[in-house]
């Protein structure tokens, strides 16, 4: 029973791995058992932390369930031993329904199981194809205190707090399973910040951390007051284990503990995502290595900059590939970036395998003038070199196309597309820039990569090319990437029309010109590599456009 009025309860924000169950145990295990929570009464882990988050369709497989049983049992025997109870997330299989569960142990039993009331079925979640709702839920008693639990996307609704809150409970523990874009943080505290506002209730707020897939998930883990005050905020991105010391005080549960992080910046958040992405993308996929095409352009600067703090230098290979094209400053500029990150460039001409092409295109090209055909020849040679140093040597090759470029479909498929990852999918062209400003001078504390300066200040200032032919710029199809993204985020991010769009002082033909390229690309899109999500509608399960489409804005 609780004693004097005051109980323990630790955060735990872990970074689970996807099917990987007995993983996920080991970290139960081990924050369980980590001296940072030694006078915890019980630890909280984030939602569907045993399976992992989003295990999708992984849940549909019996044998995947009866494993997820099997650790379970494991854990109702833990906590025999002495330690915390353990309030933990994980799907549960009752008859022939499958549910998005919490399950609460104590003393080598199982207290409470609880299921998910409202499943979100909307930009890249759709638990409502795989899970059954629950009902709405009554308190835990827990030794004597009544703990109103949630899960994750039922605080996004008034009902279930209201309900639990009504039913008696004195204290909100939410498990999430809440994935980053640039927006959320703070739509999260407001959310949560009502629900206090209108139970009168404390609240815990546990989030996972790490990479999955597309998704990147980046903890901030809080607890609020029921006098709406924020003491403790746990920081974003990294592994954390923090214990919570609660007494009650006129009837209510207040959290004495006071840990705040200093909060980031949305730049950094921005680079910490893409960071880790990429690092768990390759290591959780059992890889050590990757391959960047080094060009000397703003891009593929970047990406072995985040390479090189996801996973250090000694594990980043950069390649220049030049052309007839490629100018003597891009190359210097490759190599002295490359060099600044701790790496030494290998260098692969192309010349004579381009050349080699159009010999033997020459008789069906008789009588035609050159134009994009033989620019994409010298991108598919470069996938061809990078794609065979990536089979030879085990290393994942990365694209570095930006999501402005993506948009429009100044991307070549089976070219420069080809590859497993792309962590600046989701990152407009000018926050690439910014964002390689924000690196030279800052780095998020968990980077690997040097302190210093990483990217060339001629790197960032330059006109963009690709350099596929003679004096080419970027803009030379193309307007200024400032006015280019803000067409581009009022089309795919807002969803204006393009009447709107003209009206908020764009020009009606590079309007109209950008939707038809943004809809005619989705084709190319449909075949990239997967990449961080950093929007709201980033491309692919949060914006799901027809390939064949022949609808267009008029404007």
């Amino acid at each position: 029973m609780i004693k004097d009025n005051q109980i323990n309860i630790a955060l735990v924000q872990e970074n689970p791995i996807v099917g990987n169950i007995k993983h996920n145990y080991n970290l139960i295990l081990g924050a369980r058992n980590s001296r940072n929570i030694e006078n915890a009464d019980l630890i909280v882990f984030s939602e569907l932390f045993l399976s992992g988050y989003p295990p999708e369709d992984l849940v549909l497989r019996h044998s995947f369930l009866d494993e997820i049983d099997t650790y379970l049992k494991m854990l109702v025997e833990e906590t025999k031993k002495p330690g915390p109870a353990i309030l933990v997330g994980l799907p549960v299989r009752d008859k022939n329904q499958i549910f998005n569960s919490v399950v609460l142990i104590d003393n080598g039993k199982i207290i409470s199981l609880q299921h998910k009331c409202h499943l979100p079925n909307y930009d890249v979640f759709d638990e409502e194809r795989i899970f059954n709702k629950g009902n709405l839920p009554g308190p835990i008693n827990f030794r004597g205190l009544k703990i109103g639990v949630a899960i994750c996307e039922d605080i996004w609704h008034e009902d279930v707090v209201e309900c639990l809150a009504e039913t008696g409970a004195e204290l909100l523990i939410v498990l999430n399973g809440s994935p980053y874009n640039r927006e959320k943080q703070d739509l999260r505290t407001n959310v949560a910040m009502q629900r206090v506002v209108e139970s009168g209730l404390g609240l815990i707020y546990v989030n996972q951390i790490g990479g999955q897939d597309e998704l990147v998930f980046d903890g901030g883990s809080f607890v609020i007051n029921p006098d709406y005050s924020m003491p403790v905020k746990l920081p974003n991105f990294v592994s954390n284990i923090q214990s919570t010391l609660w007494t009650k005080d006129n009837d209510k549960w207040l959290c004495k503990t006071i840990v705040h992080q200093t909060d980031t910046e949305e730049l950094e958040d921005i680079y910490s995502a893409c960071v880790i992405g990429l690092r768990d993308y390759v290591q959780k996929n059992k890889f050590k290595e990757v391959l960047i095409g080094l060009s000397g352009g703003i891009d593929s600067a970047i990406v072995s900059c985040i390479a090189v703090d996801a996973l250090g230098s000694e594990n980043v290979q950069c390649v220049m590939l030049p052309s007839k094209y490629t100018s003597k400053e891009s190359l210097a500029d490759a190599i002295e970036c490359a060099q600044n990150l701790g790496i030494n460039p290998d260098e692969i001409s192309i010349e004579k395998m381009v050349d080699a092409a159009e010999d033997q295109l020459n008789p069906f090209f008789e009588g035609t003038n050159k134009d994009i055909t033989e620019e994409n020849i010298q991108s598919r040679i470069r996938a061809v070199l990078l794609m065979a140093l990536s089979n030879k040597f085990n290393k994942l090759l990365l694209t570095t196309g930006n999501k402005s470029e993506m948009a429009v479909g100044y991307a070549t498929l089976y070219g420069d597309m080809s590859g497993a990852f792309n962590p600046i999918k989701d990152v407009y062209k000018t926050e690439v820039y910014k964002i390689a400003e924000m690196r030279n001078n800052t780095k998020p504390e968990f980077c690997l990569g040097p302190n210093h300066e990483v990217i060339p200040k001629n790197i960032i200032t330059k006109a963009p090319t690709a350099e596929l032919r003679d004096n080419q710029t970027d803009q030379d199809s193309l307007p200024e990437y400032d006015v280019l993204d803000d067409i581009l985020y009022k089309l795919i991010e807002e969803e204006i029309s393009v009447k709107d769009i003209i009206k908020s002082g764009h020009d009606k033909q590079w309007v109209t010109k950008i939707q038809n390229l943004l809809y005619i690309s989705e084709y190319k899109r449909r075949q990239a590599p997967p990449g961080v999500k950093i929007s709201s509608k980033n491309f692919g399960k949060d914006r799901r456009y027809p390939i064949t489409n022949n609808f267009r804005d008029k404007s």
